[in-house]
């Protein structure tokens, strides 16, 4: 720590953040609705405005402070792994990966067991795509359709995919929210998936009991497609390899030539349309990459002007050792995600005080990145503004206020989460260093 930072101080360095938050939540509310407002802008706004509070520095000087944040390793790194899965996910989808994988889905389940097979199906999209919007995308029209088949309530029934597309998002290896927690906290996704792995099954095994108790109803959806057996085979392949430790960059990038290959040979990719599928991916990046270079330069900002020391001091004055310190990771995710609907840029920006806080109380960097994306995903997941919310309740045509009552696995998820804190960790492994 460098010395002692008076509380005055301490806010004035933090205040770029408060004004980001503030700006975002001012304008979202006043034009009632959460995706008005570029959140590209808040973030310049809030750059600019940090550029107020460097004291004893020119203007170059200022400008190269933000510079400076968003030039780092880690930053650089990120936003390759963006590139990548961009390339890689639009490759997929246009050589018809999702559509296999959705009609695997649906038919590898018994027909009478519809609850839980519309869970499982919705948890094994969103592992595969990485995607909770595109899950939900996908299957909310299914869970409608299903609902009136049955005369079932069709809050429950969207309610359901909502949950299982957040137990994906939460685990994926490309997903954009499991990237950013991996990068901010330094460790490899292999690793936070083993220890996220602990969170997310039993909650998921427990939400499947349930929906196992529930009444249960038969049916099928209708005009289900035959499988293409080989248009999954991407998805297998990254999953295994990012769990074999191949580094992420390499998994990506072999996948995405995997996933052209096999396109050209269903006859479902041109080399030409190979080449367009993985531009339309990589631009379809470019807000969350300018994001995060943004991101970047206003922490470095906050962390010149002593607002993550002063932070740190606050935490360190406190009582609760470890347990307090991820008690205030989850509080504070969840908190920003509540204020910009948008888990991601939650992640982005608490990670760097998480990754401090993480260090003092020698906390694992997995473990960190875990309990951030999954309570970040637990806030996403519950609040009704949330885009996955909107476009599940638009596309079922329900009030998405009717959904939050039936949200099991989130409600459950955010349970055993708060148990792993509680519970005594095991000892440090090998491995579990910090990268500063």
């Amino acid at each position: 720590m460098k010395g002692i930072i008076s509380t005055r101080k301490g806010l004035l360095a933090l205040s770029p953040l408060i004004v980001f938050l503030l700006l975002y939540l001012f304008l979202s509310v006043a034009a009632n609705d959460f995706y008005a407002v570029p959140i590209t802008i808040a973030f310049l706004a809030a750059c600019l405005y940090s550029l107020l509070i460097m004291r004893g520095l020119s203007i170059s000087q200022r400008f190269g402070q933000l510079a400076e944040g968003a030039a780092v390793s880690g930053v650089m790194q990120m936003l390759w792994i963006f590139i990548l899965a961009g390339a890689f996910a639009a490759t997929a989808k246009q050589m018809g990966a999702i559509d296999a994988t959705i009609g695997l889905a649906l038919t590898a389940v018994p027909p009478g067991f519809v609850l839980g097979s519309l869970f499982l199906a919705s948890c094994f999209i969103s592992l595969a795509t990485g995607t909770s919007v595109g899950t939900i995308a996908a299957l909310a029209p299914i869970a409608g359709s299903m609902a009136s088949q049955t005369g079932s309530n069709t809050a429950m029934m969207v309610a359901i995919v909502v949950g299982g597309a957040y137990f994906g998002d939460n685990l994926s290896f490309i997903s954009d929210t499991t990237i950013v927690a991996t990068q901010t906290q330094g460790c490899e996704m292999k690793d936070k998936f083993r220890a996220n792995i602990w969170i997310a099954l039993p909650a998921a095994l427990i939400c499947l009991a349930l929906y196992s108790c529930l009444p249960g109803v038969s049916v099928m959806p209708d005009h289900l497609e035959s499988v293409s057996y080989p248009a999954i085979i991407p998805y297998i392949y990254i999953i295994v390899a990012a769990l074999c430790g191949m580094n992420v960059m390499l998994a990506l990038a072999s996948a995405t030539v995997l996933a052209g290959g096999i396109g050209m040979a269903l006859g479902t990719l041109t080399p030409i349309g190979w080449l367009h599928a993985m531009n339309d991916g990589i631009m379809g990046m470019s807000e969350l990459i300018i994001v995060t270079l943004l991101a970047a330069g206003l922490m470095q900002a906050i962390r010149n002007a002593g607002g993550i020391d002063w932070l740190m001091l606050v935490f360190s004055n406190r009582k609760g050792g470890r347990r307090k310190a991820e008690l205030s990771m989850a509080a504070l995710v969840m908190l920003t995600d509540f204020c910009t609907a948008n888990n991601t840029i939650a992640i982005l920006s608490v990670g760097p005080l998480a990754k401090r806080l993480a260090k003092h109380y020698d906390i694992p960097p997995k473990r960190a990145a875990s309990i951030l994306d999954t309570f970040s995903c637990l806030a996403q997941g519950i609040i009704p503004y949330g885009a996955q919310m909107l476009i599940a309740s638009g596309l079922a045509a329900v009030n998405p206020l009717d959904i939050i009552p039936y949200l099991y696995y989130p409600y459950i998820l955010g349970g055993v989460a708060l148990l792993y804190i509680s519970l005594p960790r095991p000892l440090p492994r090998r491995g579990d260093n910090y990268e500063l």
